[in-house]
């Protein structure tokens, strides 16, 4: 073991070894959108599928057990808005489902750099309006989330939903999320990251904002963050967005707006999907779930 090993987290070390700092760059996404696109092939009976009219579709999973109106949750896939589907986090979202009686809708959301902005957050802003349509969603106990990108588009609704006066959301989950293009250009020393380094997030948000200002676009680039949703930030010292995520917490809390944090030591990005049985990704997940489970509780809304 080497003396980078040493410094993830002993849980992930040997994982670690193996991986890549970057997987997605132009040349190698048409090849792990083949790849991704294999487990398209795979049916999950349990899990609903509609199309949405903005182009994009969703996957809705139910509690099972439950009876009566429950709380609802938003999901929103990672991919650096280049890549995945919501079909890759249908274990995620039942355990979400029947770990918090709540109803599940994931977003399979349109993909830059054919569909820039708006389209993949107009497709979720639209998913979020399917969710609280559903029968037996009580539309006070409303909450988004996602990871990664996911997280990032997560932020970005929470920001439309507030300029556009709608009703908010009890919590924002953000999942070591993607929220500011500068980031690319000043990662660093990139020895100690994994599945997402600077290159990769250059790519992303390069097909990802088009044509668009990212002063407009990006969370972290947002001059007023006053009056948005409580937030959960969650995110490991080996990730590429450690720093730029635990800013936007602090920006979040001198705005005013509750925002917890968990910051994993020696944990690199994508880390509790990449090795979902060690014990620091399942603890990751129990903080997650505890913060779901506490804003649904909190009648404040």
């Amino acid at each position: 073991m080497t003396l980078h090993d040493q410094e993830f987290h002993p849980d992930l070390a040997r994982m670690a070894h193996f991986l890549p700092r970057g997987i997605v760059g132009p040349r190698t996404l048409p090849t792990i959108r083949a790849l991704t696109g294999l487990t398209r092939l795979s049916r999950n009976a349990d899990v609903e599928v509609r199309r949405l009219d903005s182009g994009g579709s969703v996957r809705i999973t139910t509690p099972r057990g439950t009876t009566g109106d429950v709380p609802g949750l938003l999901w929103i896939h990672g991919g650096g808005y280049v890549i995945g589907t919501a079909q890759q986090d249908d274990a995620l979202c039942r355990r979400f489902a029947d770990d918090l009686g709540a109803i599940v809708v994931s977003v399979d959301y349109r993909l830059a750099p054919e569909h820039p902005f708006p389209a993949p957050l107009d497709d979720c802003h639209e998913a979020l309006s399917l969710l609280r349509g559903l029968p037996g969603v009580d539309t006070d106990r409303i909450a988004i989330g996602g990871a990664s990108a996911g997280g990032g588009l997560a932020a970005q609704l929470a920001l439309r939903i507030r300029d556009r006066g709608e009703p908010r959301p009890m919590l924002q989950l953000l999942v070591y999320p993607m929220l500011d293009d500068r980031t690319a250009a000043a990662s660093g020393d990139e020895t100690n990251l994994r599945m997402w380094h600077g290159k990769s997030n250059r790519f992303g948000w390069d097909a990802y904002l088009g044509g668009a200002d990212p002063v407009d676009v990006a969370p972290a680039r947002r001059a007023d963050l006053a009056g948005l949703a409580d937030a959960w930030i969650g995110v490991g010292t080996h990730d590429l967005f450690h720093l730029e995520d635990l800013a936007y917490a602090d920006r979040l809390r001198a705005a005013g707006v509750d925002c917890d944090v968990e910051v994993v030591d020696g944990a690199f990005h994508g880390f509790d999907l990449v090795s979902p049985a060690a014990p620091i990704s399942r603890e990751f997940y129990r903080r997650q779930a505890a913060a779901l489970r506490s804003a649904f509780c909190d009648e404040k809304g």
